[in-house]
């Protein structure tokens, strides 16, 4: 049971992402939205989730993952229906910010259940299953989100989350029996929660503003850097901190582990949004056929996933997860030379080459970020490696709303979800920009993943190394 809600979560979040990613060309027209402010149609979501994963990890922790999960099941299906009623894009954001709120909730108790339920010896197992799951919402997103917006308008893909919402809300409160709590009584810090939760969107605030707002820009972003020193020089003060920078200080599975992910997920989030625009607004493909377009590279993950989680309890996963890395950082530069007239079989091909690395990187990674840690950490660590994948697909998305402000700027966007003529070299140019910048981030990760050392995120026998056990 605890299995079925965890993977039935992790479907939901990731579906809807990809879901309102396609709907995004068509919620730009009908707020006649601009290049930055439709961006934060999806950034607005990501970064919410980013800000509070930490804090409600440490929470659940401390007063019990099943609370903590259905609290924000329930504040996820509020919002979503708060967003389909939205009557302006500034309404929407906000909703979406709510949303994400939620999904933070949500996310990392339910892996945080998981591996509180199954034996170190089934780890990688029961995670490439849910990671599966992740990857069948972003499969099914496009396809389904794509199918709506057409047919019955893009209010439906946030309405669909309040029946599945539902569903999972009354299963969980009903069936799982128990709960789990592995830091029962320990003191939460909240004041190094509020710096956590204000250092983030000061730096995903400042940094599309460079371009126009140096000044304002700059403020946001030295506010941001100054924040992140802020946290690591209280959070080492403390006995129980909200994040155990400690486990970063010596324990190097955990710390390179998690800066493999928060690159990977910064180099490959914004593909997905990219091409979505690329597809509708260049190709002038409809919601729904973007949507069958972009399948394939969540498909080829969510058919990889389960293998390659079997595969890092038999093998090194640092092995597994550099080669996927490799791979993903081969796609993304491939995509460099997208252009108004490259194909649809390369484009697909690049996907499934995409699909294929990410497929073998993130299940034999989080593997190794969850064996790591003692299993009364197991939600800060399951939080701190959701944290890594939002912050990274936030940082993506950031990437892209400074690419579009430097190259598109205040040139206007949209007229009746097409780009303008004004805008649409403009907007190659920025995409070309974009995929640069990714591919050079994803080969950085590649020395990031060799860099976290040999470990084995679990023995033949289900045991931890002694080096972790030590850590």
């Amino acid at each position: 049971m605890a299995l079925l809600a965890a993977v039935l979560s992790s479907f939901l979040a990731p579906f809807m992402i990809s879901a309102v990613n396609i709907a995004i060309p068509r919620i730009a027209g009908d707020f006649h939205a601009g290049a930055v402010e439709v961006s934060w149609f999806a950034t607005a979501y990501l970064l919410t989730m980013a800000m509070f994963l930490v804090p409600f990890g440490r929470i659940a922790d401390i007063y019990g993952r099943k609370k903590v999960f259905i609290y924000g099941m329930f504040v996820y299906t509020a919002s979503s229906l708060i967003a389909a009623a939205s009557v302006s894009g500034l309404m929407l954001i906000a909703a979406r910010l709510v949303e994400g709120i939620g999904a933070a909730m949500i996310v990392g108790t339910g892996v945080a259940i998981l591996t509180s339920v199954f034996p170190p010896r089934e780890r990688g197992r029961v995670l490439g299953i849910n990671v599966a799951a992740v990857y069948l919402g972003l499969s099914l997103g496009p396809f389904i989100g794509g199918m709506m917006t057409d047919f019955v308008g893009w209010r439906s893909v946030f309405l669909l989350n309040v029946p599945l919402g539902s569903i999972i809300l009354t299963m969980v409160f009903w069936k799982l029996k128990g709960d789990w709590a592995g830091a029962r009584g320990e003191r939460f810090d909240l004041a190094g929660s509020i710096i956590y939760v204000l250092m983030l969107p000061a730096l995903v605030y400042g940094l599309p503003n460079l371009p126009e707002q140096h000044l304002a820009g700059a403020l946001f972003v030295g506010a941001g850097v100054a924040g992140i020193f802020a946290f690591i020089w209280w959070e080492a003060r403390l006995d129980h901190p909200v994040l155990d920078v400690k486990l970063f200080r010596h324990n190097t599975i955990f710390t390179f582990s998690n800066l493999a992910a928060l690159i990977n997920y910064s180099a490959t989030f914004a593909v997905a949004f990219l091409l979505s625009l690329y597809l509708q607004f260049v190709k002038d493909y409809s919601p729904f056929v973007a949507g069958l377009l972009l399948v394939p590279q969540p498909a080829v993950m969510t058919v990889l996933s389960p293998f390659a989680g079997r595969l890092s309890d038999r093998v090194e996963p640092l092995f597994v997860a550099t080669f996927g890395m490799a791979v993903t950082t081969l796609g993304l530069f491939l995509f460099v030379f997208l252009g108004k007239g490259t194909s649809l079989a390369v484009i697909i091909v690049d996907l499934v080459i995409l699909g294929i690395g990410f497929g073998f990187f993130s299940s034999p990674n989080t593997s190794a970020v969850m064996g790591a840690v003692d299993r009364r950490l197991y939600g800060v660590a399951a939080g701190t490696i959701g944290t890594m994948r939002t912050v990274g697909q936030s940082l993506s998305l950031s990437v892209v709303m400074l690419i579009f402000a430097v190259f598109i700027g205040n040139t206007e966007f949209v007229s009746g979800a097409r780009l303008t003529a004004a805008a649409f070299p403009l907007f190659l140019r920025s995409v070309r920009a974009a995929f640069v910048v990714f591919t050079l981030l994803c080969a950085a990760g590649i020395f990031a993943s060799m860099a976290r050392g040999k470990s084995r995120a679990a023995t033949p026998d289900g045991s931890r190394p002694a080096n972790q056990e030590r850590a």
